[in-house]
């Protein structure tokens, strides 16, 4: 509780994380890997090559490796968690632990069978007071980090996602034929439900789910677009604006 902030928006500052984990040793966001264990199994399989996205200082990763997933590639951002990490599991052959940012990652294009995420998009929208309508700034984020999950699966391949967000918030973001990935979503937890979903590169999206996207577009076409007028004081200002 020591790590609680009075603000959200602190979640997207890497010096707040790399504080953070300097005395944290483990933090679980949305249950440990037992709650839902019962669905990844069927979408993940031992043999495969996992990016953990975010992984932060999430005993996931440990947990899958003991299960026998044992070929894992975890990032984050924050270099503390990394170093941490690497050091706190270097006995484990065939993980490996890599500071990268989720909108840019270093890797070639289908690299990976499964991706999975638990949390960490959910830190990057901490900010949006309204789930219903997610800003552009936002909602641009997103979109650079899920075109790039994309990019990194092989055909076939799955992206997994932990979360809180119902499905009426969060597939409104995964649905775009852009990705080229279908959408299912489970939820586990008794008292409150979480939420997995698994999208799978190369499958087409649902009609369902295209009619969403769709829907969500002709929303964004239908926006007012927001014009700033500026006053004229000299010649000058015309001059370097190229008039």
């Amino acid at each position: 509780m020591e790590h609680l902030t009075h603000s959200n928006r602190k979640y997207k500052d890497v010096d707040y994380w790399n504080e953070r984990y300097k005395t944290e040793e483990t933090f679980e966001w949305f249950g440990d890997f037992p709650k839902f264990r019962h669905l990844l199994v069927q979408y993940v399989g031992k043999e495969e090559n996992i990016l953990m996205l975010g992984c932060g200082n999430s005993a996931l990763s440990l947990h899958l490796y003991l299960a026998g997933y044992t070929t894992i590639t975890n990032v984050d951002y924050s270099n503390v968690c990394v170093e941490n990490m690497a050091q706190r599991h270097s006995d484990c052959m065939g993980m490996s632990w890599v500071c990268m940012d989720a909108r840019r990652l270093a890797f070639p294009d289908s690299s990976f069978d499964v991706v999975i995420e638990k949390g960490t998009l959910d830190a990057m929208l901490v900010e949006e007071q309204d789930p219903w309508n997610i800003s552009d700034a936002s909602t641009q984020l997103l979109h650079k980090v899920l075109k790039e999950i994309s990019r990194v699966l092989k055909p076939g391949g799955r992206f997994v996602s932990v979360t809180f967000a119902q499905p009426h918030f969060r597939k409104k973001l995964y649905a775009r034929k852009e990705y080229s990935w279908s959408i299912n979503h489970y939820h586990y937890g008794d008292s409150f439900h979480y939420f997995l979903y698994v999208l799978t590169k190369g499958e087409e999206l649902s009609q369902e789910d295209a009619a969403l996207e769709r829907k969500v577009l002709s929303q964004m076409e239908d926006q007012p677009t927001v014009v700033i007028f500026q006053e004229v004081e000299n010649e000058d200002f015309l001059n370097n604006i190229g008039l």
